[in-house]
C-alpha cells in the first residue's frame, strides 16, 4: 500500500498522546484479506486508475469546474494502520489549537503527572476507536490534511484498500464497478471542496470555536453534570428523550448528557455543523447514485447488497456503531440525500450548486430537513 509523508504534529499540551493513538490503532486493527505483493500491486493501482476515471462522471453529473483541476491534493491508496495514522494526525492539527488555548486559559489543570497520566489514557481509547473505524471506512476525503505541517494543500483522499476489498468479496460483486462507485462518492467529497475553496476555513473555524467554548467550560464541568442530571430525572427531561420536532422542524435528537452541557452558542455551532456534514454527505450519495448501467454495468445489484447489508450487522457491531456516531453519519446521508434531490428535482444542478458560493449559502439544519426554505432563501 501507498503512504504519506509522515509529518510530526505541532506541540502542544499533553492532554492526548497522539503518537500513542496512533500507534495503538495500528497494534489493534488486523491487516485485511490475505493477498500476494503482485494482488497488492495490481489493486493500489486498479483503485489509482478507477479514482482518476471517477472525477470525469463527477464533472459531467455536478457540473462543477472544480473537477477539470485538482493537482493540489492528494489521492492515496492505503491500509488499515495508514488511514487511523493519518486520521491522528488530522485530529491533532484541528484539535491542538484549542488545547493550547485550554494551556494558556487554565494552566492548573494541565500540571502535574495527572495531565499526562490522562494523556495516554485519552490517546489509548481514541486509538481504540481509530482502530475499530479503520476495518469500516471505505475511503475519506481529508480536507484537514492542509493543516498538518507539509501537508497538501487541497487536502488528501485516503482509499482503504482492505476495506474496500473486503466488502466487494463479502457482497459478491464485479470488483471494478464496485470500485468505482465508491471512488464516485469520495472524488466527489474533493471536488466540493476544491469547488468551495473558502469551506475548509470555515469548517475549521467553527470547529474551533465550538472546541474551545467547550474547553472553556471545563472548570464547571462537575456543576454542569449535575445540572445535567438533575434535568434527565426531571419530568421534563424524561419526555424530551421520546424526541418529535422542534419548532422549526428539525427532528430532536436523544436527550444526552453533551447536549446539556453545552450552551445555545455551542447547540448553534454544533447544529451548523452537523448541517454542512448533511449536505456534503448528501451530495456525495446523490452522485454516486446519479450513475447507471452505462457507467457501472451492475449498479443496482451493488446498491441492492450494500443496502441490504446495512440491516445484518449483529448486536455487538451495532453498539459500536452507535457509540462512535455512525449511525448518525447514516442519517446524515439519508437527510442530506433528500434535501439535494429536492433542491436539484426544482432548480436544477445550477440551482443546487449556488450552495457553493459562500458561507451565507450553506443550508441550515432547518433547511436541511425542509429545502422548500433554502430554495425559498436562495430565490429558486
Amino acid at each position: 500500500m501507498e503512504s504519506y509523508q509522515q509529518h510530526r504534529a505541532p506541540a502542544a499540551p499533553d492532554l492526548v498522546n497522539w503518537d500513542l493513538a496512533a500507534g495503538t490503532a495500528a497494534t489493534l486493527v488486523s491487516a485485511g484479506p490475505k493477498m500476494s505483493a503482485g494482488e497488492i500491486r495490481r489493486a493500489v493501482a486498479d483503485l489509482r486508475s478507477l479514482a482518476d476515471e471517477a472525477v470525469t462522471h463527477v464533472h459531467r453529473i455536478t457540473g462543477l469546474e472544480a473537477a477539470r483541476d485538482l493537482r493540489d491534493s492528494q489521492v492515496l491508496v492505503v491500509d488499515r494502520a495508514s488511514w487511523a495514522k493519518a486520521n491522528s494526525r488530522s485530529f491533532a492539527a484541528l484539535m491542538n489549537p484549542a488545547l493550547e488555548n485550554l494551556a494558556r486559559t487554565h494552566p492548573e489543570q494541565l500540571r502535574g503527572a495527572n495531565a499526562a497520566l490522562s494523556g495516554t489514557l485519552t490517546g489509548a481509547q481514541l486509538g481504540a476507536v481509530l482502530a475499530f473505524l479503520s476495518s469500516k471506512v471505505l475511503g475519506q476525503y481529508d480536507p484537514f490534511a492542509a493543516q498538518t505541517p507539509g501537508g497538501p494543500a487541497g487536502g488528501r483522499l485516503l482509499l482503504v484498500a482492505p476495506n474496500i476489498i473486503t466488502l466487494e468479496r463479502e457482497l459478491n460483486v464485479d470488483p471494478a464497478d464496485f470500485r468505482l462507485w465508491v471512488c464516485l462518492h469520495e472524488q466527489t467529497h474533493r471536488v466540493q471542496f476544491a469547488a468551495a475553496p473558502w469551506l475548509r476555513g470555515h469548517m475549521v473555524e467553527q470547529i474551533g470555536l465550538l472546541t474551545n467554548g467547550l474547553m472553556d467550560k471545563a472548570q464547571t464541568l462537575s456543576e454542569r453534570l449535575g445540572q445535567a442530571a438533575k434535568t434527565l430525572t426531571s419530568p421534563e427531561g424524561r419526555g424530551a428523550v421520546t424526541g418529535g420536532n422542534d419548532d422549526d422542524g428539525v427532528p430532536k435528537r436523544p436527550l444526552d448528557v453533551m447536549s446539556l452541557l453545552q450552551d445555545p452558542e455551542d447547540k448553534e455551532r454544533m447544529s451548523h455543523l452537523t448541517a454542512v456534514m448533511s449536505l456534503l454527505e448528501g451530495h456525495a450519495n446523490v452522485v454516486m447514485d446519479a450513475v447507471d448501467a452505462s457507467i457501472v454495468p451492475s449498479v443496482k445489484t451493488i446498491r441492492q447488497r450494500f443496502n441490504a447489508r446495512g440491516k445484518s450487522h449483529g448486536w455487538l457491531d451495532r453498539f459500536f456503531r452507535q457509540i462512535m456516531g455512525m449511525d448518525a453519519k447514516m442519517r446524515q446521508y439519508k437527510d442530506g440525500s433528500k434535501f439535494v434531490q429536492s433542491v436539484v428535482n426544482r432548480g436544477g444542478m445550477e440551482g443546487f450548486n449556488r450552495v457553493w458560493e459562500g458561507p451565507d449559502n450553506l443550508p441550515t439544519e432547518a433547511e436541511i430537513h425542509n429545502p422548500a426554505l433554502w430554495m425559498t432563501r436562495m430565490g429558486l
